[in-house]
């Protein structure tokens, strides 16, 4: 369904008006009630700030930052040691969640300490007002329209008008989801109706772990190891003739496919005892030959469904093994 024909064009407080009009036209159309619509919309206005924040963010670039310094401010002494506390205070519902979802402890508790430092910062924007204003400014209007749509339908589930605050481009709670996010995994751990992954531990984690089971996270699976790499090693033969939909850069920089044991007769050997030697892995070099390289699984990807982003995923993978160490 095409947007109003001059909504990025007007301007002013009318403008936008018009186009949260439009919005719940929408929202009608998929269900929503009118009372939710009202309960969200009343009063809303636009945030020239999201709209600085969002024009402000760095455009497409060729350069890939190194891994060595971003590893350092991610997979940090703060963030391994409060892991590792969680993880003990948690045990029982840790446990639990492994269980139910195969997804270990150690990932689901990275994740959480990665985006919010578990819990210390979420955000206080209004995601109603940012999502809107978003969608209104036009750079990315199909995305942040539907997420805004999927805002008031988990109002219409029961979320409280009140604690939708997150981050100025829409995520929220302790896992950063976005509102289509948390309509599709988010979940009710502790039973008390409400999938509160703003202050709630146990929902927090349960979500988190379901999101990793839709996503395909395979039980039993490393999502990697660090390896060492021998200078002669021939990488010209090593590219994937594959091509992801997904964020292409990102996983142009893996080798192909090959058995753990194929990869040991090629001199690449592995840190750690981890993956089995018929275990397949991709090669990736982050900060290029000579440095740490990684011998990656097919869970490395799952890391990569939540941030499409190596830096991300490899912090992910090492904070986890750090907090379980």
């Amino acid at each position: 369904m095409a947007g109003p024909a001059g909504a990025q064009g007007d301007e002013g407080a009318a403008g936008f008006e018009g186009y949260l009009q439009y919005l719940a036209a929408r929202a009608r159309a998929e269900g929503v009630s009118d009372a939710a619509i009202a309960s969200v919309m009343t009063g809303l206005t636009e945030n020239p700030r999201v709209i600085a924040l969002d024009r402000a963010q760095p455009g497409t670039s060729s350069s890939i930052p190194a891994f060595a310094g971003y590893r350092r401010t991610h997979v940090d002494a703060v963030r391994i040691s409060r892991g590792r506390r969680q993880m003990a205070a948690a045990a029982d519902e840790l446990a639990a969640i492994e269980q139910r979802y195969g997804v270990p402890p150690k990932i689901v508790l990275a994740i959480w300490g990665h985006e919010t430092n578990y819990g210390a910062y979420t955000g206080d924007f209004d995601l109603a007002r940012s999502l809107a204003t978003l969608a209104y400014e036009g750079r990315r209007r199909a995305l942040f329209a539907d997420e805004f749509i999927a805002l008031l339908k988990m109002v219409d589930r029961g979320v409280p008008r009140a604690m939708l605050v997150g981050s100025w481009a829409g995520a929220f709670g302790n896992p950063q989801f976005l509102p289509s996010v948390y309509l599709r995994v988010a979940q009710d751990g502790d039973g008390d109706g409400l999938a509160d992954i703003w202050s709630s531990r146990r929902d927090t984690l349960a979500s988190i772990a379901n999101y990793f089971r839709d996503a395909g996270w395979r039980q039993g699976e490393p999502w990697g190891v660090a390896v060492d790499v021998p200078a002669e090693l021939d990488r010209s033969r090593l590219g994937t003739a594959l091509a992801s939909p997904r964020c292409p850069q990102v996983f142009a920089r893996h080798s192909r496919w090959k058995s753990v044991g194929e990869w040991r007769a090629l001199g690449v050997v592995p840190r750690a005892a981890t993956l089995a030697d018929d275990a397949m892995a991709s090669l990736l070099e982050p900060d290029g030959p000579g440095q740490t390289a990684y011998l990656l699984t097919g869970n490395y990807r799952v890391i990569l469904d939540y941030n499409c982003s190596n830096l991300y995923a490899l912090s992910v993978g090492l904070l986890a093994d750090e907090i379980a160490r």
